[in-house]
C-alpha cells in the first residue's frame, strides 16, 4: 500500500496514473485529503463509485492520531502528541497569539544535536519525518480549529523537535505544500524555519528563492560557550554560522532573527552582552531573548526577572533590535520533547 497523504499534485497525478485516473481527478483528491479532512476514498463523493471502490487495493490516506492532548489552564496553548503507524510519535503545539493562530511542528522523531537545554535530545533521534507526516500535524490542528470554531492555521514555526535543515529535502516539500492552492495556501511569509546552524544547507536555504523567515539559534556569543551548549558548533563554528545567516538576509532581503536562551549565571551577564553586541552589529537582524524554559533532566535555571530586563535593556541601548519571548504553556511542558519523553518513559 502506497500512502499519499502528503504528495504534490504531480505526484498524486503519477500515482493515479496506472488507475487510468484523468488528470484532474488529482486535485479532487488533494482537496479532499487537504482542506476538507477526507481519511477515506469512501469520502469523496465527487469520485465515481468504481474508483472509490478500486483506489483502496493500492493507495492509503495515511495519517497520525492523536495520542495525547495538553490544554494550557489560560487557554492559549495546547499541544498534541501525534503518533503515525509505525509506533514514532511526534509534537505540535498551538499557540493562540493575538495576532492568529501560529503551530509548531516538529520535523524529526527527537533530535541528536545534543543541545544542553533541550530535552528533544534526551534519547536521541529515532528518525526523519517525510513531507507528509510533518504537513499532517499542519492538517490535524487546522481541522480541529475549524471543529471548535477558533479560525485557521495563521502562522507556522519549524522549530519543534529535530533539526529541519538535516531533513532538508522533506522540509522544502513540507513548505511548498503548505504553500499550494490546493492544499492551505500559506504565504511563504508566514513561515520561519529555526536552525541550530547547518552552514552548508543555509547556503542553500537562501538560493531556494523562498521568502520565509529564518531563524538561528545562537544562545552564546563566542565559540568556547556555544560548543559547550551545542556540540554542531564544534562542525560548524559562530563564525561561519553568523556569515551564513547574513547572507541568507543579504540575498531574501528578509530579517534574521537570532533566538538567545537565557540561563542563569550563564550566558546572561555583562561580558556576553557585549559579545553579543558586537557580533551582531550592522546586521539586518534582530534577537529573540528566551528565559530558559527548565527541563528537569538538565538542571539549567531561569534568570531573575530584574537579569532579563537588564539583559534585553543593555541590547537596547545598544541598537540591537531585541523581543524577549512570552511565556506560553509552562503547566502543560510545552518546551519541545518533554511530553513525548514522558510517554517513553512510561
Amino acid at each position: 500500500m502506497k500512502n499519499i497523504f502528503g504528495l504534490t499534485l504531480e505526484e498524486l497525478q503519477e500515482s493515479l496514473k496506472p488507475f487510468g485516473v484523468p488528470s484532474y481527478r488529482a486535485r479532487q483528491v488533494a482537496e479532499w485529503m487537504y482542506q476538507k479532512g477526507a481519511r477515506s476514498f469512501d469520502d469523496m463523493t465527487n469520485l465515481p463509485k468504481n474508483l472509490r471502490a478500486t483506489l483502496p487495493e493500492m493507495l492509503a490516506i495515511g495519517r497520525p492520531r492523536e495520542k495525547d492532548r495538553l490544554d494550557s489552564a489560560d487557554g492559549r496553548t495546547t499541544k498534541f502528541l501525534l503518533e503515525f503507524d509505525d509506533g514514532t510519535a511526534v509534537e505540535t503545539v498551538l499557540m493562540r497569539q493575538p495576532y492568529g493562530n501560529s503551530i509548531c511542528v516538529s520535523t524529526q522523531a527527537g533530535c541528536n544535536m545534543g543541545c544542553a537545554f533541550c530535552a528533544s535530545t534526551l534519547h536521541g533521534m529515532a528518525r526523519n519525518l517525510s513531507a507528509g507526516e510533518i504537513f499532517s500535524q499542519a492538517i490535524i490542528i487546522e481541522e480541529m480549529l475549524h471543529r471548535e470554531g477558533q479560525g485557521k492555521v495563521d502562522t507556522v514555526v519549524i522549530m519543534g523537535s529535530g533539526e529541519p535543515l538535516m531533513n532538508y529535502d522533506n522540509v522544502l516539500a513540507f513548505i511548498r505544500l503548505l504553500h499550494a492552492p490546493y492544499a492551505l495556501g500559506m504565504g511563504y511569509r508566514n513561515i520561519t524555519l529555526s536552525t541550530s546552524g547547518i552552514v552548508p544547507n543555509m547556503y542553500r536555504l537562501a538560493e531556494e528563492g523562498l521568502p520565509i523567515s529564518l531563524s538561528v539559534s545562537l544562545h552564546a556569543p563566542n565559540d568556547a560557550l556555544r560548543s559547550t551548549l551545542m556540540p554542531i558548533n564544534r562542525k560548524y563554528p559562530l563564525a561561519d554560522v553568523v556569515k551564513a545567516a547574513r547572507h541568507y538576509a543579504e540575498t531574501t532581503k528578509r530579517r534574521v532573527t537570532y533566538e538567545y536562551i537565557l540561563i542563569d549565571q550563564l550566558n546572561d551577564g555583562e561580558e556576553q552582552a557585549q559579545e553579543l553586541v558586537s557580533l551582531l552589529r550592522g546586521q539586518l537582524a534582530s534577537v529573540n531573548l528566551i528565559p530558559i524554559n527548565p527541563v528537569v533532566e538538565r538542571h539549567l535555571l531561569r534568570p531573575s526577572a530584574a537579569r532579563i530586563k537588564w539583559f534585553e535593556q543593555y541590547l537596547l541601548d545598544h541598537h540591537i533590535q531585541v523581543t524577549v519571548r512570552r511565556e506560553m504553556g509552562t503547566d502543560i511542558q510545552a518546551a519541545c520533547g518533554q511530553l513525548r519523553n514522558k510517554h517513553l518513559k512510561d
